[in-house]
């Protein structure tokens, strides 16, 4: 009896009615002649085939116990995060990037309004909050579009970089139009691009904005294809290109630091095939770790060949920091081999613009602020820092992010999504299904046909004058005239609801030469211990 009784429960009582509906109007069909219902005999049959579907398949239990209208829960779930996006976030919402911090970077790429009114809508007593100090004396607006001097003294072609540009992204994460307008607006404004692991392509070449070529694992462009290892003589070929200003070994990166990446060979084209360096037909493979070198030592004689081989041009490298000893190992072969990078980009574990197992997205790698300040103080604590630079990415969007970071001890930021989101990037977080719905981040030509280069060229441009703009201006409120004079001491975050502390009581400093004189700060005595140049296993 309850068997009988199912088609007549909730559960199942939209499959019953399509399937009676479905009887009821052929019946009538044949009996009447009306041809008109040919049409909702197809609706209400279609929906009853459905159903019975539904029933059969054993891929989703909540299919078979409410057939058809199941359907609606997934059709909700699909649009769940623009209805969040939408009518339900907040104006300091949404991850990774708030609604707030999205709409000041539109604002400033269309150059219009990015002004707020009626007061902060932060919570300036909660825990974690941050401040900038100002100055009773402040200065007139800086004019300069703020630069630094990149090469230390082994290089023999500096390059003088601007304090904003734009972070490593890879053609084919990026589209076509997507890398070219980039690169347009680098030109126009004056600021570097990076190229990401992806070689570098026709479309960075395009427009002539200057380049940062980032070698990966896979040693995209300049790569022997037989077995993928290091080609020396392509390298200094594509290096020896004066559009390229500086090269850049990558380590790892923040998104998914210690973890490879496959391009499968299906989506190898032509194109990537030529520009990759790698055969058609074959899986285009970034291992997780580096073919050319296996120890600290090899890895600074690896940087000092990519200088010698690029002409003299700055050479550095990428990392997001893990393991503490490690970085120190590389200082340590620094004092050894008496070679040195002319720089270091250090990545956050909050960067990041491809997709990532979630466990490597949430959960690996040391966040941005504290791989920065790691980094700048074991330079100094080598007596090195004042010869390498320091490149901050992860997360970087305002003018406040930027001059935060060069507190804890950058001397320029990298932005990547921010720079999306000046190519009419809407956070949909469809990077990674080439469905990207603005054509930024996918190589459906039919969907990157969108991106308008000469309009995006102009928004990228417009996006890094603004931001620099507003640095200019939070550098005058504090009373200082360049970023590289902002200190921990300008900064203040709550600890908690009754306590202050600064930025240098949060980040203090090691002294010059203290690692090598024998440090006691337990930020890095057993680390400094433990490293060593000869391996990146730690010493017993």
């Amino acid at each position: 009896m309850e068997t009988l009784m199912m088609p007549f429960s909730p559960r199942f009582i939209v499959l019953t009615i399509c399937c009676v509906v479905t009887v009821l109007l052929i019946g009538i069909g044949i009996y009447d002649h009306k041809v008109f219902l040919i049409i909702p005999i197809l609706i209400f049959g279609g929906l009853s085939l459905l159903g019975f579907r539904d029933l059969l398949q054993q891929n989703h239990a909540v299919l078979r116990n409410y057939p058809i209208s199941a359907h609606i829960r997934f059709l909700l779930e699909e649009i769940r995060p623009e209805m969040r996006q939408y009518f339900f976030e907040s104006e300091k919402d949404g991850m990774p990037f708030s609604r707030d911090t999205r709409a000041v970077v539109y604002q400033r790429a269309k150059m219009v309004l990015d002004k707020r009114p009626f007061g902060t809508q932060e919570n300036i007593y909660a825990e974690g909050y941050e401040w900038m100090h100002h100055s009773m004396a402040p200065r007139p607006h800086a004019s300069e579009q703020f630069r630094i001097t990149i090469g230390g003294p082994d290089c023999a072609k500096p390059y003088s970089a601007s304090v904003f540009n734009i972070s490593a992204m890879s053609f084919g994460a990026l589209s076509p139009n997507a890398v070219r307008a980039l690169n347009a607006g680098a030109k126009k404004g004056g600021f570097a691009h990076d190229t990401g692991e992806g070689g570098v392509s026709p479309y960075h070449r395009e427009n002539g904005g200057d380049i940062i070529w980032e070698i990966g694992s896979g040693y995209f462009g300049c790569r022997n294809r037989a077995d993928g290892t290091f080609n020396a003589e392509e390298f200094a070929r594509v290096a020896s290109d004066d559009q390229i200003k500086m090269v850049e070994l990558k380590i790892s990166q923040g998104a998914k630091p210690g973890h490879g990446g496959v391009l499968p060979a299906a989506k190898v084209s032509e194109e990537i095939s030529r520009i990759r360096g790698v055969g058609m037909g074959e899986d285009c493979i970034s291992p997780a770790y580096h073919k050319a070198f296996s120890t600290p030592l090899q890895m600074m004689a690896f940087i000092g060949e990519m200088r010698r081989l690029s002409g003299g041009k700055p050479a550095g490298f990428k990392l997001c920091v893990g393991h503490k000893w490690e970085f120190l190992a590389i200082c340590k072969a620094m004092l050894q081999t008496g070679i040195y990078p002319d720089f270091i980009v250090v990545d956050g574990n909050e960067g990041g613009t491809g997709a990532a197992p979630l466990e490597f997205m949430d959960h690996l790698g040391m966040p941005m602020r504290e791989g920065v300040n790691f980094v700048h103080n074991a330079l100094i604590g080598i007596n090195a820092r004042d010869r390498i630079r320091v490149g901050a990415s992860g997360k970087i969007a305002t003018a406040f992010d930027i001059s935060r970071a060069m507190a804890l001890g950058a001397d320029w930021c990298n932005s990547a999504r921010g720079f999306m989101f000046a190519l009419g990037c809407i956070q949909s977080l469809s990077c990674h299904t080439d469905r990207c719905p603005t054509g930024v981040t996918t190589q459906d030509p039919t969907r990157n046909r969108a991106l308008s280069v000469p309009l995006k060229t102009d928004r990228v441009y417009n996006f890094h004058h603004a931001t620099l703009h507003a640095l200019a201006e939070l550098i005058a409120a504090a009373g200082l005239d360049h970023p590289q004079e902002i200190l921990p001491i300008h900064f203040s975050q709550r600890v908690s609801s009754t306590e202050v502390k600064s930025l240098a009581q949060l980040y203090p400093s090691l002294r010059p030469g203290e690692l090598i004189d024998g440090t006691e700060d337990v930020r890095f005595k057993d680390a400094w211990a433990m490293a060593q140049a000869e391996s990146f296993s730690p010493a017993s």
